[in-house]
């Protein structure tokens, strides 16, 4: 299969399966040995569709007598395919946008019509593109957000309630761009320095994070087969994330506890903090998930991690105290949407329920603080509810817990809290809160 029949597949049994964005791509490439131009062209197209299906849908709309919610989904795939090229990808000629699409529907869908369909739909958004106009601010201000950042509805009102009006829109723009690759030095074996050196020579420019002492930004969209020479000298780490496992501040010789450790990154820097001597407990709900930590620590020469099957939301009798914590519990993750297009598919029952979860996990994980300990609570998300609210409420129970301010890099926290902005600090979104225990 060319790139085009590729993606079109591929997004037919997303949409019909509910199958994860990355599952999909990765088992598409495998499948159909997509490799070079048509392998970027496939990822380009696949996760772009899925990122603006919601302004394709209202262009869609606008040029179709049909209602979108009754075109066929093999016929709805194509259109957001074609209108994605036409609309988002420069180098494709309309001709071959239209063209091709066309061809999409004949192959692969022989209904009678769908491709006169397609064609009258991709060339009438030709003719008047100039005249289609996105939703009027002033009128709708989150059906405006909505279309242009191709956010849900219940997102945008999220975000422009909490944030307001002007920096909502800051942060889907941000969103909606592709981050760099940012690294973390294995410092068990290079330094940071040492680290950029090494990939300069071999022509992949990086630069320096600005809080996280540890982290190199790659300066432009380096595929990761170009940093397989340097496997365990590295891991791939969001900057935020960095800063999250340097406000812990774990020192060699501790006790200490990642509640909710999968994948695993976070633990492998709290063990590099630790300067690979003490104790840490690497935790997750999920068994077989454990198994990525195990073998990513094991690349990176760490050996103080041990894994546990762990449940952080119930009581642990077994598990003793600790001297410091991470409870970096599960979220709605609307920090990391520029990263995980399924997030943009949510719903706002579908994180309803996870503050009562994330709360359990804090309670449940102060319990085993030492006196003088540090417990840091964070998530990859931007949402008052799972963030600020639960560490308030907590502090409203427990009168033997504090928050302590912190300051990693150029990043300050003076009041033990801070959420983190990709607008503003080209990070994920992100919050954090450093407590101790009285």
């Amino acid at each position: 299969m060319n790139a085009r029949e590729a993606a079109y597949t591929a997004l037919l049994r997303y949409e019909n399966n509910a199958s994860y964005s990355n599952i999909e791509l990765d088992g598409t490439i495998k499948k159909y040995n997509l490799t070079g131009v048509e392998r970027s062209f496939f990822t380009a197209l696949f996760y772009g569709v899925i990122e603006r299906s919601i302004t394709l849908d209202y262009f869609i709309s606008k040029l179709s007598e049909r209602p979108v919610e009754e075109i066929d989904t093999n016929v709805l795939v194509i259109l957001r395919m074609g209108l994605y090229q036409l609309i988002y990808m420069d180098k494709v000629p309309e001709s071959a946008a239209v063209n091709e699409s066309v061809n999409l529907a004949r192959r692969f869908w022989a209904k009678k019509n769908s491709d006169g369909f397609i064609n009258a739909v991709l060339r009438g958004f030709i003719r008047e593109k100039e005249k289609l106009t996105l939703p009027d601010a002033k009128k709708s201000f989150i059906k405006y957000l909505s279309v242009k950042y191709s956010m849900p509805e219940w997102l945008c009102r999220l975000f422009a309630k909490g944030y307001g009006k002007t920096k909502a829109e800051s942060i889907f723009e941000a969103m909606n761009r592709v981050p760099p690759m940012t690294l973390h030095a294995n410092t068990l074996v290079n330094t940071r320095e040492e680290l950029a050196e090494e990939l300069l020579a071999a022509g992949i420019e990086s630069a320096p994070t600005k809080s996280a002492p540890h982290g190199l930004r790659l300066r432009a969209s380096t595929p990761y087969e170009s940093l397989l020479p340097f496997e365990g000298k590295f891991f791939v780490q969001d900057e935020a994330s960095q800063i999250c496992a340097e406000v812990l501040g774990a020192r060699a010789g501790e006790r200490v506890l990642d509640a909710c450790a999968c994948p695993g990154g976070k633990s492998f820097a709290i063990a590099m903090c630790m300067e690979n001597r003490g104790e840490l407990f690497s935790c997750d709900l999920h068994k077989n998930k454990l198994s990525l930590i195990e073998r990513g620590a094991a690349g990176l020469g760490i050996t103080i991690i041990e894994t546990r099957e762990r449940n952080a939301a119930k009581e642990d009798t077994e598990c003793g105290e600790f001297d410091r914590i991470l409870c970096d519990v599960p979220c709605s993750g609307l920090g990391v949407i520029a990263k995980k297009p399924d997030i943009r598919r949510k719903k706002e029952e579908d994180i309803e329920r996870l503050p009562e979860i994330q709360a359990q996990i804090l309670r449940e994980s102060a319990r085993h603080l030492k006196k003088g300990g540090t417990l840091v609570y964070s998530t990859c998300t931007l949402n008052p509810k799972e963030n600020k609210e639960i560490v308030e409420a907590f502090l409203a129970e427990n009168e033997d817990f504090a928050l302590v301010p912190f300051k990693v890099g150029a990043l300050e926290a003076s009041e033990g809290m801070k959420e983190l902005f990709p607008h503003i600090h080209k990070t994920d979104g992100f919050f954090i809160a450093k407590l101790t225990r009285k």
